[in-house]
């Protein structure tokens, strides 16, 4: 199980600095929307060359012309790079080959899925390399949590490797470990946290 911290801040600088703090804890740093629709590829690219070794996923959420958006942000220092469930098979299909011609991951985002059994088939079906169930946040206000979509797509999977994300916080212990995802995102329970640095450890230990 991998630890994977959304940094959803609203400043490049500061995510550098989040990164400083937690880079011995983390396997995945996630550029989020948020810095996505500020900065741009250009705050991906500073990220980049600041820490050349990290494993950096660009969170661009991408619905259409597929290959060109997964290529520009490998282009700017991604490795992994997310697209909708939602969007068409075809683009789903240029994400995942122009991600693989180019050495790199797609990771499937599941937001907004109805079906979500049957489109977890279908993505496994096309190859994609992670595939992760997604509570927003307008929906954790709700009170909403993803671990029952979660295990819907564990169990409709056989090739792709799943991912978690939505609000998890640390008390959600127990329900992580019998999740056993492959991916664990984790957003504000860490960068917001008193002590980021202590809270990407005490993440860290419960994955291993």
């Amino acid at each position: 199980m991998k630890l994977q911290l959304a940094i959803d801040l609203e400043d490049v600088d500061g995510a550098i600095q989040l990164i400083d703090k937690t880079k011995d804890y983390i396997d995945v740093f996630e550029y989020g929307t948020p810095l996505v629709m500020n900065f741009g590829l250009e705050g991906l690219a500073k990220i980049r060359k600041q820490y050349p070794d990290i494993t950096l996923l660009a969170d661009l959420k991408i619905m259409d012309v597929a290959a060109y958006e997964v290529g520009q942000a490998f282009k700017y220092g991604a490795d992994i790079t997310t697209i909708l469930g939602v969007a068409e098979d075809q683009s789903l299909k240029d994400a995942i080959a122009a991600a693989h011609d180019a050495g790199k991951e797609i990771l499937v985002d599941m937001i907004g899925v109805q079906d979500v059994a049957k489109r977890a088939r279908e993505i496994d079906a096309f190859g994609a390399d992670y595939i992760g169930t997604h509570t927003g946040y307008d929906l954790q206000a709700l009170g909403q949590q993803p671990f029952e979509n979660f295990n819907i797509i564990k169990q409709n999977v056989t090739k792709t490797k799943t991912a978690i994300a939505g609000g998890i916080k640390l008390a959600a212990a127990d329900e992580i470990k019998a999740a056993n995802p492959d991916l664990l995102i984790v957003g504000g329970a860490i960068a917001t946290a008193d002590d980021p640095a202590q809270a990407a450890k005490d993440f860290h230990e419960l994955l291993h």
